[in-house]
């Protein structure tokens, strides 16, 4: 079964703009689902529709099978969100603002509390359970929302930008939270500009550009198309000009580190022989991480062009 299925989904605002311009989206039950695209692009306003926060102005949306233009409520029992914005009642406890929303749901309390204790003890906030939300740190409340999106225990969870100005280890956590959540079933959407995000924790990817769908496909699928690969390397001495290697794009980062953009038709020893010639001494290379950056501006790039 399809956890989520998108047909010919339109945005028009009253000023005539188009914000969707016939999405079509299918996300399986179980997958874990990365939505990616610039400000502007349109995700929020996917999600927004979804959760019924604005009307889609045509198209039509099932979750689970269910259609939302004649079962919305039951449709969106299946959904938990975590919105950019942080949205709970920064002068509730932590433990009240998940019961309450279980109450939401018409989960008894004492299973209310009992679901409470094992999410927060989830996003490692048990022991804040008693604390006002607004003493908690930016990070906490992001662990918080994610809590109490799943104390219904949804089977569609979505995220939008859940790790936003959230610290690495605290990033590290939520994704292995994430990781256990849909290793135990639940499905999973996410949009994100930690793009490395999207490929270590994603199965299969969707970019939007100007409320178009222009790519639909596996992780691996999509990171096989990358026809470029920028590596970055450190120098054991300080290399203070910008090194000219013909036909190789190559960009000064510091002075102690060089990037270079590699096509699959080019030779990688090719830039060592060159830093060899300019006596450029290289003490450690890597691959750079956000192949996925690069591969979504190469995408962004080709379609603009098409319609030029």
């Amino acid at each position: 079964m399809e956890a989520l299925i998108i047909k010919d989904l339109y945005k028009t605002y009253s000023n005539g703009k188009y914000v969707l311009k016939g999405v079509d989206l299918a996300v399986p039950e179980g997958d874990f689902f990365a939505l990616l695209g610039p400000n502007g692009a349109g995700k929020t306003t996917i999600i927004n529709i979804i959760t019924s926060l604005t009307y889609k102005t045509d198209g039509s949306i099932k979750v689970f099978g269910h259609d939302f233009d004649l079962q919305a409520n039951l449709a969106k029992s299946f959904i938990g969100i975590v919105p950019q914005e942080f949205n709970i009642n920064m002068f509730e406890t932590c433990s009240n603002i998940l019961i309450n929303q279980a109450g939401y749901y018409g989960i008894t309390r004492k299973e209310a509390i009992i679901r409470t204790e094992k999410y927060l003890k989830s996003v490692k906030l048990w022991d804040r359970k008693d604390d006002i939300a607004r003493t908690l740190s930016g990070g906490m409340k992001r662990r918080l929302m994610i809590a109490r999106a799943l104390v219904h225990e949804p089977r569609l969870l979505i995220l939008d930008e859940p790790t936003a100005g959230v610290d690495i280890e605290i990033r590290r956590s939520m994704w292995n939270l994430l990781r256990e959540i849909n290793d135990i079933g639940m499905t999973i959407i996410l949009t994100t500009h930690y793009l490395e995000e999207a490929e270590s924790l994603c199965r299969n990817i969707a970019i939007i550009d100007e409320g178009k769908i222009i790519e639909n496909d596996s992780i691996s699928n999509i990171v096989k198309k990358l026809s470029q690969q920028s590596f970055i390397f450190n120098l054991s001495n300080s290399c203070n000009k910008r090194p000219n290697i013909e036909n190789f794009k190559v960009s000064m980062k510091s002075e102690n580190e060089i990037e270079v953009r590699v096509s699959s038709h080019q030779n990688l020893n090719d830039v060592f022989q060159e830093f060899s010639k300019q006596g450029i001494e290289i003490s450690s290379m890597r691959a750079k991480s956000n192949r996925l950056e690069e591969l979504f501006i190469s995408y962004v790039d080709a379609k603009r062009n098409d319609d030029e």
